[in-house]
């Protein structure tokens, strides 16, 4: 006699059979505790904070000057934020209050002069100003003379200094001097300064590198010139340089012909008076401005 077996009781033991295999498959790949990992409320508490912002450029001590393009911003009133241009006598046209003088005021100051303004005319009750400066045309500097681009510069921070400004137009020409001539005023009053170009760069920090002001004007004068003539190998005007010597100047000219001698040579220098005196000149004569050398033949 056969034994039957209930049905429930033979899908009972299907579904276990089928629930094994997935079950220590789920237990080898299932991810545990590791006990070399934090906790995750750990790992959370131990990260690293944000790197701080790159600072700002402090524009504090810039002065506004005409041409210069700004933006005013005012705290959770969008409708008194604009962009204007100071004009030529300083003013800005502001919503509400109208004309403001704002030319000559650092960035400080400008933005407590229009939050003053919100604050007095009862438009605003706690105003908070401010003021960006987008564009500098107010305040410009002049570069003239022996340089590669010649003309006006806008000083496009307060800190701008000789350096920065001789580079902006290029450095200065083959003809032009090892010195340049800044003039302005400073105070109200004329100012003149006489550079030393070549120091503004060998040396590691110069007193000659000076902060400009708004309407200064850089002079790059022509280097001082000397001839040479004569039995020479390649007479004509040269540029002198420091401390250039007779015996320099003849190389510069690619010393004297086969006909010429350099124990021959001749020195034409005006002297206190402007007159024209010719001597007999060492070799190791220094050689000045406007100088005349002149190559003989030799007597052999």
């Amino acid at each position: 006699m056969k034994t039957l077996i209930p049905t429930s009781m033979i899908r009972y033991l299907l579904t276990a059979l089928l629930c094994l295999p997935a079950a220590s498959v789920f237990a080898q790949t299932a991810p545990g505790p590791s006990p070399s990992s934090p906790p995750t409320l750990q790992a959370a508490a131990t990260v690293a904070p944000a790197p701080a912002a790159a600072p700002v450029p402090n524009n504090q001590d810039y002065r506004l000057g005409a041409g210069d393009a700004i933006g005013v911003q005012v705290y959770q009133s969008p409708d008194l934020s604009i962009d204007a241009r100071v004009s030529e006598s300083g003013v800005i046209s502001y919503p509400l209050v109208g004309s403001v003088q704002l030319g000559g005021l650092t960035i400080a100051e400008a933005e407590k002069k229009i939050a003053d303004a919100l604050r007095t005319g009862g438009f605003v009750k706690v105003p908070q100003v401010n003021i960006v400066l987008r564009q500098v045309r107010g305040n410009q500097v002049a570069v003239l003379g022996q340089v590669s681009r010649p003309g006006r510069f806008p000083l496009e921070t307060f800190n701008t200094r000789v350096s920065d400004m001789l580079a902006a137009a290029g450095g200065t020409t083959p003809t032009g001097d090892d010195v340049l001539i800044v003039t302005g005023q400073r105070d109200g009053k004329p100012f003149r300064k006489v550079i030393d170009i070549p120091a503004l760069f060998l040396n590691e920090k110069s007193d000659e590198d000076i902060v400009l002001a708004g309407g200064d004007t850089l002079y790059v004068n022509k280097a001082p010139m000397f001839y040479i003539y004569g039995e020479a190998q390649r007479p004509g005007p040269y540029r002198i340089e420091r401390g250039m010597t007779v015996m320099q100047a003849l190389a510069q000219g690619g010393g004297p012909t086969v006909r010429g001698s350099q124990n021959r040579l001749k020195l034409h220098r005006r002297d206190a008076s402007g007159k024209v005196v010719e001597t007999t000149p060492n070799l190791n004569d220094p050689v000045r401005a406007e100088d005349v050398i002149y190559v003989r033949e030799s007597l052999f």
